[in-house]
């Protein structure tokens, strides 16, 4: 063991810090462990520079963002704010490639800014200054867009609607929501998702024609009867959201392969308006956009 830290104590450390740029953060993090001389170009800033896409450097500088070392990002763990607060910019752990969250605010909703159906607020516990909570609404419609030229080349990405359910969330365990991933204007991936998560009952209404549609009262407030599709399984089979590790729930969207040169907005969304009937009580903190996790 003494020869062997003889031998990596020996190593300039200088070429140590050029063998760790060519790395990834984590294993970066991991080889810092390895010797002093490791440790020491493990904090230089050309290793941390080297992670750090120009362009990102450049939109942080222009939003007043100053820092001494690049390693004091630490994107890995914690995002980096950017374009004027609208998105958040972190590089994944084990490829190093880049990830992003679009706020609520640079999402496209369908009536967000009508104070009768969704209301801006703030949370301690999101990363952004404002999050959408949806207050009651029918007709359910978010849309989030991103440059491709934004994301790491010839990788496949997933991306994610990133959410917390209220006391007063209601509507959407009745209908499934329609989730799509593509390049805009041209086909999209489609499937169906729900909003319970994994392991809880869904409760399920028979058909009714809408001109015989009833009505069902949450406090003072009547709601149409809810729909469910002929082709509905009683069981709701479909994908549910994950507890993610910061306390928010997320559900994936899809994911696509964004090819090196493509051009394009990679466009995302999840719509419900087949149902009829008033949803509320759900608060959007964005849409999440990583690499697909390799299997180990």
């Amino acid at each position: 063991m003494d020869k062997e830290n003889g031998f990596f104590e020996s190593i300039p450390e200088g070429f140590v810090a050029k063998a760790l740029s060519l790395t990834s953060p984590r294993d970066a993090s991991r080889l810092s462990l390895v010797s002093s001389v490791f440790r020491s170009a493990a904090e230089w800033d050309a290793v941390w520079e080297s992670f750090l896409p120009s362009e990102i450097v450049t939109q942080a500088v222009e939003d007043g963002l100053s820092f001494s070392s690049k390693k004091q990002f630490r994107l890995c763990d914690h995002p980096l704010i950017i374009d004027g607060g609208n998105k958040s910019f972190s590089l994944d752990k084990q490829s190093g490639k880049k990830c992003y969250m679009l706020a609520a605010r640079d999402l496209s909703i369908v009536w967000g800014d009508t104070p009768r159906y969704w209301r801006w607020i703030s949370l301690p516990e999101s990363r952004f200054t404002e999050v959408a909570e949806l207050i009651s609404v029918c007709w359910f419609e978010v849309h989030g867009r991103i440059s491709t030229s934004m994301l790491s080349p010839n990788t496949l990405y997933v991306a994610y609607i990133v959410f917390k359910s209220t006391s007063e969330t209601h509507g959407f365990e009745y209908q499934p929501a329609e989730v799509s991933i593509g390049i805009s204007g041209l086909e999209s991936q489609t499937k169906t998702v729900f909003l319970e998560p994994e392991g809880e009952p869904r409760r399920r209404y028979p058909v009714m024609p809408r001109r015989r549609m009833g009505m069902y009262r949450r406090g003072h407030v009547a709601y149409p009867n809810p729909i469910v599709p002929m082709n509905q399984s009683s069981n709701g089979n479909g994908p549910g959201p994950k507890q993610r590790e910061d306390g928010w729930m997320e559900i994936e969207l899809g994911e696509y392969f964004i090819k090196k040169g493509e051009e394009g907005e990679l466009e995302m969304s999840m719509i419900e308006v087949k149902g009829g009937n008033w949803k509320g009580g759900l608060v959007i903190q964005g849409i999440e956009i990583r690499p697909k996790p390799c299997k180990t």
